[in-house]
Parts: C-alpha cells; sequence; structure tokens
C-alpha cells in the first residue's frame, strides 16, 4: 500500500478544500471499499481526507416533503428509520440485502453510491481492465463474466455496479446533493452515473473534488407500496445477480403508476423506463407484468455465460409485481 497522508475534516467546506488542494486525495467514510482497494493497489491515493465527522449524518423530513438523508448516515441507521421503513420500504429491504450487519455499521450513504464495481478484472492489478487503466482492454468479455452486464453495456466495459441501495433510490427519483470549491450542485440519481461507452473509467457526473453531501428522497405516495429482491448465490453477504426495487399502485385492478428499477445488469442502477410506460394504465395482472419486462429486456445484449441473467430477471420482475397486485387486492 502506498503511502498517504490522513486529514480529519472539521467542517465541509474545510474537508473541499483539503481535496482541491491535492487532486490525487480521496474522501473516506466508512472505508469499507476504498480501503479494499487501497490494499489490492486499485487505489493509491496520496492523502485520505476523513468526512466521518461531518454533520451529515442525520435523516430530516426535506422540504416539501420526502427525506433529505445526510451522505455519512450509516446503512445500518438508514434502514432503520421509521420514514424510511414506512415510506420507502423497498430502500430499508434493499440496505438490509448488502453485506453484513459488521459492513452496515460502518458504509455510508455517500460512499454506497461512489463504491466501484467488484469485477474481478478490476480489483486484480496485474489484469488489463478499461476501467482502472484505460485503454488496456476489457478481457471479461472473452473470459470471466457470468456475473456482468447485459444491459447497457459496451464493447469497452461489461462490468456492473454492486449497490443494492442505489437500485432502491434509483426507482424513487433520488437526488444527489454535494459541494464544491465553486459551490453547492445537485444531480438526479437518473444523471449520476455515466453510461459505459468508451470511458468506463468516467463513472459519475460528480465535478472533481465533489463532496456528497446529502440525496433527497422525493414525496411518492407509490413508494409506500414497493418492495426490494435480490437474487444472490449464497444466503447471505454476497452480491446480487440479480435484484429488483419496485412499487405499484393499483386501483380496480388497473395500475395507476409503477416504479420499476434493476440491479446486477448494468453498469449503474438501471431504471426500467420502457416497463413502466407498459405498466402504467395498464392491467394488473402477470401476462402484463411480464410483457413489461419483455420490454424492458430487449434491449439486453447478453455475452456467452451470462445469458441466465435475462430470464431470471424477466421471473423477478414478474414476481415482485405479482406479490405487490396481490397485496393491494386485499
Amino acid at each position: 500500500m502506498r503511502e498517504f497522508d490522513y486529514r480529519r475534516a472539521d467542517d465541509v467546506s474545510g474537508a473541499v478544500a483539503l481535496l482541491d488542494a491535492d487532486p490525487d486525495a480521496r474522501y473516506l467514510g466508512g472505508g469499507t471499499n476504498l480501503v479494499d482497494l487501497m490494499k489490492n493497489g486499485v487505489e493509491r491515493p496520496a492523502r485520505l481526507v476523513d468526512v466521518r465527522a461531518l454533520p451529515l449524518d442525520r435523516i430530516e423530513p426535506a422540504d416539501g416533503g420526502g427525506l433529505r438523508i445526510g451522505a455519512t448516515v450509516t446503512n445500518s441507521d438508514l434502514a432503520a428509520h421509521p420514514g424510511v421503513r414506512r415510506d420507502y420500504p423497498a430502500l430499508a429491504q434493499a440496505v438490509l440485502a448488502g453485506a453484513s450487519g459488521q459492513l452496515r455499521n460502518m458504509a455510508t450513504v455517500g460512499g454506497n453510491l461512489l463504491q466501484r464495481t467488484r469485477c474481478g478484472y478490476f480489483t486484480d492489478v496485474t489484469k488489463p481492465c478499461n476501467k482502472r487503466a484505460p485503454g488496456s482492454g476489457c478481457p471479461a468479455i472473452e473470459g470471466e463474466h457470468h456475473n456482468h452486464a447485459v444491459l447497457g453495456a459496451s464493447d469497452h466495459c461489461v462490468a456492473i455496479h454492486p449497490s443494492d441501495m442505489g437500485v432502491a433510490l434509483t426507482a424513487f427519483d433520488a437526488v444527489v446533493s454535494y459541494e464544491t470549491a465553486d459551490g453547492p450542485g445537485e444531480l438526479p440519481l437518473a444523471d449520476f452515473y455515466l453510461p459505459v461507452g468508451d470511458t468506463p473509467h468516467r463513472e459519475t457526473a460528480l465535478p472533481p473534488g465533489a463532496l456528497i453531501t446529502h440525496v433527497t428522497l422525493p414525496p411518492a405516495p407509490v413508494a409506500a407500496r414497493s418492495r426490494y429482491r435480490k437474487v444472490r448465490e449464497r444466503a447471505s453477504y454476497a452480491f446480487a445477480i440479480g435484484s429488483v426495487a419496485a412499487a405499484l399502485d393499483v386501483s380496480g385492478g388497473v395500475v395507476r403508476e409503477a416504479r420499476l428499477a434493476l440491479g446486477a445488469v448494468a453498469s449503474r442502477p438501471w431504471r426500467a423506463r420502457a416497463a413502466e410506460r407498459v405498466l402504467n394504465g395498464a392491467p394488473a395482472t402477470a401476462e402484463y407484468f411480464a410483457a413489461a419486462a419483455d420490454a424492458e429486456l430487449a434491449a439486453a445484449r447478453p455475452l456467452p455465460d451470462n445469458g441466465y441473467k435475462v430470464t431470471l430477471m424477466r421471473n423477478l420482475v414478474v414476481a415482485v409485481l405479482s406479490e405487490l397486485a396481490e397485496e393491494a387486492a386485499r
């Protein structure tokens, strides 16, 4: 591991100034991803700016409704918050589906959104990887890719984003607020992650040196009837091979509003807009749920060893939406 300087920030402006003074620095929250990458030699920061002491650890009502979640709120505190459990249950479920209790006690909301792929080629510095070393190639395309992307990938990268939390936040139109040396800004989560294209090393639209300060969940009555379902290769402490965050508002057997996001299928949490268009105004039946899934997955371009994800995600979407529709009919 490269030797590094360590600084603890006392306020947001001080944290931003410390990073602005050294472009080779990184913010440190819980460190559950960054420190692992430093041990592997993937990340080699000259300075760590510890932001855990900043006053960003609260969950509060947002102006106009919804919730304002501080960037240093731990995953455990987020999942346990009464407002999250009541108004956005899929988010609480998604957080609890990720990692282990010990890691959730350390990991932060901001860090979760910025975590990097767990692709084995990315984390192995002896292998080429366009995300880690631009222009070196993507060996996963011809190599080990059974858990890689089937949507939105490119010839330059087929890695997936590992976040469970991000999938639920995407379904609920979360907005990311940040601070830079030039002042504050915000990005809808739909625009936060960049398409892979030919620059997979550019993962987010955050300006250089930006510090995430909050994530805002806008009011969404449909979110109160929501669910997160994760499929993994073992019962616990494993990344998804497919996941769904869904919310459904049904009246008289007809879908009034649907929210749907998919996980472990792309380089970013995948908002299923095509599926939502099919669902809104349609009968709340398994037939239409399947049609919605098919509409979204029509764009899938699986590799030889991950085609199973298309069938998996279709079945998962139908199962979760059917459960929500049955609950609405009771």
